[in-house]
């Protein structure tokens, strides 16, 4: 459930009309609504209840500040992949002792920065990352606490591009390789080994895949058990997918019901990395029709919007729909609304069947609060759009718009001062 709905023709987000918003910020503009964020996290982390768990948002989905200071309030925590993002967490309020750290290529700066914070955990990805931290945790006077992030070739049935949990994936350890690798860690004077970390890809829409990862991830504990090693956080990764067109994916109970019914007996913490199935609905882009323009028998919108903008379409042809911001009887037909980029593949929607839509016309582009803002660019010099979030009847503007003076920042000709 998201709180965009139409008032009489009028798409509204909560009690606040877009186009009052539009007409306040300029387009394009990512726009959030609070209430949906509060409902999603609460419903997530409340399918939970009765099991020792942290819900970690998977910050890589929306890194806004205001976004990841409504999770911090509601007691969350965070996945990190970067030291910026370690950054932007504890600027918006994070606790270190709820951060995870993920990625296969942390730098070693990257790993003494999160040390020096007190991080809850980092989740290894290889051999010779386990090498560098210890080092890192040396040179420091300290043990760092570690997962290894183990592939246990389980098939998530998603995108290609999204699918990290198969041996030919750059992600983890593999799971046959773990044992030993695990022994090695625990033998290391600056690590100190507190769990298992697994993640298989993003965009599920079936319990399964998780639940065959799950049971693998047990029988790597029982043996770790077997040998000494004791595991307390068992981090299973996020990854439950939204609705974007006619996916049925399963709802947070379902999804925590089976997961719990798998740990039933189990003593360890589990740890929870949602992002999309939190931000994905609860955000959209408005973007303007620039013109209308006819090919032969092919239709296209220009808007204002593009590929940079709005990554997903052009990257993994996902699908958006896209509605009008004031609905009107007009006749309809096929065509593709495309932006602004000097690309072919700057799209947000192909032979896509809407109104006849005019120059001026107000669209919505929706379940773009996941991996909207956080993977635009300048690609075309073209500033970044600004991020607005309503909560009950009033919006707030979380990030300006960019300005041509933004792009330039930091950069100097051979001579002058760097």
């Amino acid at each position: 459930m998201h709180h965009f709905n139409y008032v009489q023709d009028e798409l509204f987000c909560e009690e606040v009309p877009v186009a009052h918003i539009a007409e306040a910020v300029g387009t394009p503009f990512y726009l959030y609504s609070h209430a949906t964020l509060k409902r999603h996290f609460r419903a997530f982390d409340g399918a939970f209840a009765g099991l020792k768990h942290l819900t970690c948002f998977s910050m890589k989905s929306n890194s806004n500040g205001a976004i990841l200071n409504l999770f911090a309030r509601e007691g969350g925590g965070v996945d990190i992949v970067s030291g910026g993002e370690l950054y932007r967490a504890q600027r918006a309020g994070i606790e270190p002792g709820r951060i995870v750290y993920s990625g296969v290529g942390k730098s070693e700066e990257d790993l003494a920065y999160a040390l020096e914070a007190g991080i809850l955990m980092f989740n290894v990805e290889s051999s010779q990352e386990i090498d560098r931290l210890n080092e890192v945790a040396r040179r420091a006077g300290k043990r760092a606490p570690i997962s290894l992030r183990v592939n246990p070739d389980v098939d998530p049935k998603t995108h290609p591009y999204i699918s990290t949990g198969l041996k030919e994936n750059k992600f983890g350890i593999d799971i046959d390789d773990a044992p030993a690798e695990y022994a090695r860690a625990a033998s290391l004077a600056h690590l100190e080994v507190m769990g298992i970390s697994c993640h298989i890809g993003s965009q599920l829409t079936q319990v399964l895949p998780f639940v065959d990862a799950l049971r693998k991830v047990l029988g790597l504990m029982d043996a770790l058990r077997s040998s000494g090693i004791r595991i307390r956080c068992l981090d299973i990764g996020g990854g439950l997918g939204i609705t974007y067109d006619r996916e049925t994916p399963p709802p947070p109970e379902e999804y925590a019901a089976a997961l719990k019914q798998t740990l039933a007996g189990s003593d360890v913490t589990l740890i929870l990395e949602p992002g999309r199935v939190i931000v994905g609905n609860a955000g959209i882009l408005v973007t303007r029709v620039l013109y209308t323009k006819t090919t032969g028998q092919k239709h296209f919108f220009v808007v204002d919007a593009g590929m940079n903008d709005l990554m997903r379409p052009s990257l993994y042809q996902s699908y958006h729909a896209i509605q009008p911001v004031a609905r009107r009887e007009r006749p309809r037909l096929t065509a593709d609304v495309v932006g602004p980029i000097c690309e072919s593949g700057d799209f947000l929607a192909k032979a896509r069947e809407l109104e006849a839509f005019e120059p001026g016309d107000l669209l919505a582009v929706m379940s773009a609060g996941a991996y909207g803002f956080s993977m635009s660019s300048n690609y075309n010099s073209r500033p970044r759009p600004c991020e607005v979030m309503v909560q009950g009847g009033i919006f707030h503007v979380i990030r300006r718009r960019e300005t041509f003076e933004d792009l330039v920042r930091g950069e100097s000709l051979p001579g002058e001062p760097a």
